[in-house]
């Protein structure tokens, strides 16, 4: 079972030495503090102000489960461009729509410089969608054709996100943000249709930093209620695997940090199973994809090859204190995705 070591969560993330401070955090960073940090080409060299605005990248993403629908969100920041997606899945009917926002030089988007306090937004107020972070609690904000919500997504007491910076390639780092088995409260419209909340659960991620060029990741999300309670996980490989992972399950909210991830699956076939497991031995799961949101965009200097699928989880996972949990089809969400950036 997991021994990772945890540490307080810095109040800023880059120290006064102009570096970050590494390592798995107990709690969330008050504020990144991007200007402080001390940026250095590949050759050791002080890199230019416009270096060090373009290289930055930061993206915040939530996800929310009902008995009836899947809704995802995405406002993300590359600079060159934002872009931003809403998209709604039918879960009887197996159907996906969705509404998407691409803008230059990120005209029209805002993210917010602190995990804690802060506003993400694309679009505008009659066709857009924003995230509100209160003192790390997060309201989510929808207004389209068919679906108008105002909801806030809350922790159990004393549930801890998985909050992560570690090294990105030669000069660069990751501060990732995420939490799973959120429960959902507020207002939420979909075809014109109130949808009760009691059973809806939510998932978040904040992700921002200096990340590699060309980079890609693999992920698998599941907020699920069962009988064992709600049960939250966060699996990746690609991003944040210096040293530490973001790999974490929740169980009613408490959290277990897991080992590596690996992802075993053919992206040229959207039928086959993808089996996901964790090099401890605490994850053994297989992924039947049913429906997917892509986006495919190459513009040489910029690339991106983007697939998130909808489906469901079979299997066993097991927390750090040997209790063993068995899925069967249980919906939820994976990410094949590069990006050159």
């Amino acid at each position: 079972m997991q021994h990772v070591q945890s540490q307080l969560a810095p109040p800023k993330l880059i120290a006064t030495d102009g570096q970050p401070v590494f390592g798995v955090f107990d709690g969330i960073v008050d504020s990144l503090n991007v200007k402080q940090f001390a940026y250095f080409n590949e050759m050791d060299k002080p890199a230019s102000a416009l270096s060090k605005h373009f290289d930055f990248k930061q993206f915040q993403f939530v996800s929310i489960i009902t008995p009836h629908y899947i809704i995802a969100l995405a406002v993300a920041d590359i600079r060159y461009v934002a872009n931003g997606f809403c998209y709604l899945y039918d879960i009887k009917a197996n159907k996906l729509s969705q509404t998407q926002w691409l803008t230059p030089l990120g005209i029209g988007c805002q993210l917010s410089e602190s995990p804690k306090q802060g506003r993400a937004a694309i679009g505008s107020k009659r066709k857009g969608v924003a995230i509100n972070i209160v003192e790390g609690q997060w309201h989510v904000e929808i207004n389209l054709a068919d679906i108008q919500a105002n909801l806030r997504i809350q922790p159990a007491p004393l549930s801890l996100p998985i909050s992560i910076c570690t090294p990105t390639g030669y000069n660069g780092w990751t501060y990732t943000q995420k939490h799973n088995g959120l429960t959902v409260t507020g207002q939420l419209t979909i075809h014109h249709e109130p949808q009760p909340l009691q059973y809806a659960l939510a998932g978040y991620d904040f992700s921002a930093g200096f990340m590699r060029r060309e980079t890609s990741w693999r992920w698998a999300s599941i907020n699920a209620q069962t009988e064992a309670g709600i049960i939250g996980l966060n699996l990746a490989a690609g991003v944040n695997e210096t040293g530490q992972t973001e790999n974490v399950m929740w169980i009613n909210g408490e959290r277990h940090l897991l080992g590596a991830a690996q992802f075993d699956f053919n992206r040229h076939s959207q039928q086959d199973l993808w089996h996901i497991t964790t090099n401890d031995g605490q994850v053994d799961l297989f992924f039947r994809p049913l429906n997917q949101r892509s986006e495919k965009l190459n513009l040489i200097w910029l690339k991106n090859n983007f697939r998130q699928y909808i489906g469901y989880f079979s299997g066993v996972i097991t927390d750090n204190n040997g209790n063993q949990y068995r899925l069967h089809n249980q919906l939820g969400l994976t990410e094949d995705h590069f990006a050159k950036w």
